[in-house]
This record gives structure tokens, C-alpha cells and sequence, in this order.
């Protein structure tokens, strides 16, 4: 099915605000904004318009019952100006399993592909082309019935706006293991992507950065002895003999990028471990010297290495050797994502400019 997409277009690009060497992650946006709306239980009114404030009611039912999902991806351009997407049908399952578990209606591929390749070619110019920078594309969907009362919504919005980045950390991360405060917690919405999940999380990294530390890493809400993910990100641990990520449940958010390392590595004969990792564990690999790196994964945050950890206010340093696995990994996404290594994982779409049609 093809989209009957309402288009309207910026008279002036905003283009001239962004300096693609010095760019400072989600303060500026590109021109355009695409949104449709779920009404009478069908997505309609399909628009690609300039970006800018929406108009909303102060009832909103999102603003007040928290019906409001998200996804984060990213679109990169090589030097020969191909635009390609990093598993974005990826991105859509998840967003459908979150707006399942949210009572949201779910949205269709076509919808969701369509609308991102019309926005991102109208957009192309605000593509980086330098090694490591590229569009982080928003997806969201959120409750708007006009209406005070706990239910589920009967409207909904679902839009897509994107801004040029870098990677989301510029050098490796300290971070907290979280002893007291919960993330998430068995039969909660932790494997969803919703806004409330990274609302929760604010108060507890706030007080972890006030200590020094870039991050909370999260442990189960129930005993705070295995290690989950923090606050961005999923998290790694790699000793002499395998590589371990703790195991997916309903507190974890599935990350795709976490799931494509997973693959990448064991498609390079890696022993990679998917298990509950206590932090036991964890300072016992520290202390006997068998801990050889630790980091994180995640659309913002790429690869980033984590150099330090404290538990019990207690700090372990880690990631002090040189020729880290990390870095080996991150250079090997980038080389696939830009077309530079063959995709053999078939992750990559390209996207085609539309054919010129000569009269």
C-alpha cells in the first residue's frame, strides 16, 4: 500500500545552524516532522510538515496517564552519500510490543517504513557524513483523547523527527551498581520503551552524577544482586573466557544493538553468555584479575567502554589494557552500517533517492 502523505515543506532551511563539527547531542533538529493519527480505530491523515510546536490540550491523556512510547534509531551516510538504516524493521517490533503492553495500537510496517524514507529524503542534507556522527531518527506514539479518567486512550498521535548526532558518551563511563532504587521490576513495563520507565530513573542517576558518576547500572528489583542495564543502555562484562550479558526478562529493555553485538560476536567465534550476572560475580572476575572489560550498549550510546565501577562505595577500575574488543567491535558496525564491509547479517536498508522521470 502506498501512503497518500501531505506534504509541506520549509520556505528557509534551518540547515545553517548545524556545524557537523561540533555537534551537541538532541539540541538541534532537522526541518521537518512527519505525524498521523489513530481515530476511529484506523491510522489516517498521513503529513510530512515544517518542524515546530504541536498544539496540545491540557487534558491530554498522556500528559496524565503516561500512554507514551518511544523508539531511538539512526540513519548514516557514506562517502558516496548512500543513506542506509540499521535494522529498522527492528525498531517497529519493538515499538509494537511496547504499545502492546501499553494498550496502544499497534502500527503497521508500511506505515512506519514509508513515513521514514519520504521524511529522511526530504532531510537528506542533515546527514553527517563524518565517521562515527549520524541522524538520530524519534519515533514516538502518545495518548491524546481529551478526557480525565483512568482508561485506555481511543486516539493517539504517532510522529517521527530526527537530529544529527554524535555519539551519546565522549568517554568511557564510571558507574554506580545501584543498591536501593528500582528501574524496574518483574510484571512491570521494564521491557517496554515507554517515557515513565526513563522518568523513574532520574532521581537516582541524579544523585549517582552528584557523586561523580556518569550512570546508575541497575540491579533486579527484588534482591539488587544481578546486573540489568542503566540508564541508556545494555551492559557487557568480558573475563578470560566468555563474554556475559545478562538474560532478557520483562525488566530488561531487548536493545538492538545489544542483540546485533550478541551476533557480530559470536559470528567471530566468541563465547557470548546470555545469564543472570550477579555483581558477586562481577568483583569476584575484578579481584582475581580475570575481568578484561566492561561496556555498554545502546542506539545513543553505540559502544561505549565502562573504565569504572563502585558498589558499597567501594571503586573498581576496569578497561586499563589496550586493544579492547569493544573498540574492535564499534569500528566493525560502522564499517557494515556504511556499506565500507559486506552485510552479511542482512541488517542494512538502503535508501534510494526516487528516479528522475525525463520527459
Amino acid at each position: 500500500m502506498s501512503l497518500k502523505i501531505t506534504t509541506k515543506l520549509v520556505e528557509e532551511s534551518n540547515i545553517s545552524s548545524f556545524d557537523p563539527e561540533n555537534i551537541v547531542f538532541g539540541r538541534v533538529f532537522t526541518d521537518h516532522m512527519f505525524s498521523c493519527d489513530f481515530r476511529n480505530n484506523e491510522w489516517q491523515d498521513f503529513r510530512i510538515e515544517p518542524f515546530g510546536k504541536i498544539h496540545l490540550s491540557p487534558t491530554l491523556s498522556a500528559l496524565h496517564y503516561g500512554q507514551a512510547i518511544f523508539e531511538g534509531m539512526k540513519a548514516v551516510k557514506n562517502t558516496d552519500g548512500v543513506i542506509t538504516l540499521f535494522r529498522p524493521i527492528e525498531n517497529l517490533k519493538r515499538l509494537n510490543h511496547s504499545a502492546e503492553r501499553m494498550c496502544m495500537p499497534e502500527l503497521p510496517e508500511e506505515i512506519f517504513m514509508q513515513a521514514l524514507e519520504k521524511l529522511l529524503l526530504i532531510d537528506k542534507d542533515w546527514i553527517p557524513t563524518k565517521r562515527g556522527s549520524s541522524l538520530y531518527i524519534r519515533p514516538f506514539m502518545f495518548a491524546t483523547d481529551d478526557f480525565l479518567g483512568v482508561k485506555p486512550s481511543e486516539n493517539y498521535c504517532f510522529m517521527i523527527y530526527g537530529c544529527p548526532v554524535n555519539s551519546y558518551y565522549s568517554h568511557p563511563l564510571k558507574v554506580r551498581i545501584e543498591e536501593k532504587y528500582t528501574r524496574a521490576s518483574k510484571g512491570g513495563v521494564g521491557a517496554a520503551k515507554c517515557a515513565g520507565n526513563y522518568a523513574a530513573s532520574m532521581y537516582p542517576t541524579k544523585l549517582a552524577q552528584q557523586q561523580g558518576f556518569d550512570q546508575v547500572l541497575w540491579t533486579d528489583g527484588e534482591h539488587h544482586q544481578y546486573l540489568e542495564e542503566t540508564g541508556t543502555s545494555n551492559v557487557f562484562v568480558i573475563t578470560e573466557d566468555a563474554v556475559y550479558t545478562p538474560q532478557l526478562n520483562d525488566s530488561l529493555l531487548a536493545g538492538i544493538t545489544r542483540d546485533s553485538i550478541i551476533q557480530l560476536l559470536r559470528s567471530k567465534g566468541k563465547n557470548v553468555i546470555e545469564k543472570l550476572v550477579s555483581v558477586t560475580e562481577l568483583i569476584q572476575w575484578q579481584e582475581k584479575g580475570e575481568l578484561k572489560e566492561m561496556f555498554v550498549t545502546g542506539t545513543a550510546a553505540t559502544v561505549t567502554n565502562i573504565e569504572m565501577f563502585s558498589y558499597l562505595d567501594k571503586k573498581y577500575e576496569v578497561n586499563a589494557h589496550e586493544n579492547l574488543l569493544s573498540t574492535e567491535i564499534i569500528n566493525e558496525l560502522n564499517d557494515l552500517k556504511t556499506l565500507i564491509t559486506p552485510d552479511k547479517f542482512d541488517w542494512i536498508t538502503i535508501l534510494q533517492e526516487p528516479k528522475m522521470v525525463t520527459q
